[in-house]
């Protein structure tokens, strides 16, 4: 089994096909596994890929695509087992690997989510907060004292951040970016309205709530017209590089 280290990680290229994973499947398999995981809590150990499908707003097509990139197709007449499909999705999005989040900009954003507990619940603990503002700096939030931003490539070095998330105003976003590079940090979460300019070797989602509820608007928009709808993503959001 051929492994390659890159930025810290260890990958073995054989487990997944990662590179021929479309983007769109990527999102699709993380509703799916939202989907699994709530039925597992309600006791659903199997379940078909019509119920799948139905639970997740696919069509059963778009699941059985989506789920052959995992090599897993179910079992004729039984179903999926919900657990086992579980540890599929899990392993192909790397929710097996440690991950560790920095959060910088402890404005009300990077407060809330600093104190969102849906993250460390799904493997994703913040670790780090940092802001520019003195009066919060070593203030704990989340129970996690705030550091300086001038200490980001340092810290993110020390505690191994895998991902950070910028909740800062547009113009600081991509001085900040280029700390949390400096610290290893090659996975962004960007919430600021701003696109940055990384290597290639840096992965940035974009989030941009304004252009969510413009497209909203325009949904509104279209029902008072009258128009007929149209079949929507499944959890879409804007993103962007």
């Amino acid at each position: 089994m051929t492994v390659h280290e890159h930025g810290g990680c260890s990958t073995r290229v054989d487990d997944f096909p990662y590179r021929a994973v479309p983007e769109a499947a990527v999102g699709r398999l993380a509703v799916y596994l939202r989907v699994l995981t709530s039925m597992i809590e309600h006791g659903v150990s199997t379940m078909s890929s019509e119920e799948l499908a139905g639970a997740a707003g696919v069509n059963s097509a778009t699941l059985r695509k989506d789920l052959s990139y995992l090599g897993s197709y179910g079992t004729r007449g039984v179903g999926y087992d919900t657990a086992r499909l579980v540890e599929h999705i899990e392993r192909l999005l790397g929710l097996t690997r440690h991950h560790s989040v920095a959060v910088v900009g402890i404005g009300n954003l990077g407060h809330a989510l600093a104190n969102y507990r849906g993250f460390p619940d799904r493997g994703f603990p913040v670790t780090a907060l940092f802001d520019l503002d003195e009066d919060l700096i070593g203030v704990p939030v989340g129970g996690l004292p705030v550091d300086h931003v001038d200490s980001i490539p340092a810290v993110c070095k020390e505690r191994e951040v895998t991902i950070g998330v910028i909740c800062t105003p547009s113009t600081a976003a991509q001085w900040v970016c280029d700390l949390l590079v400096a610290g290893g940090v090659r996975c962004i979460l960007n919430f600021a309205p701003v696109v940055l300019q990384v290597s290639e070797d840096v992965e940035v989602r974009r989030v941009d709530l304004a252009v969510e509820l413009q497209i909203l608007s325009f949904y509104q928009a279209r029902r008072c017209a009258g128009a007929a709808p149209v079949a929507q993503p499944v959890d879409s959001i804007a993103v962007g590089r």
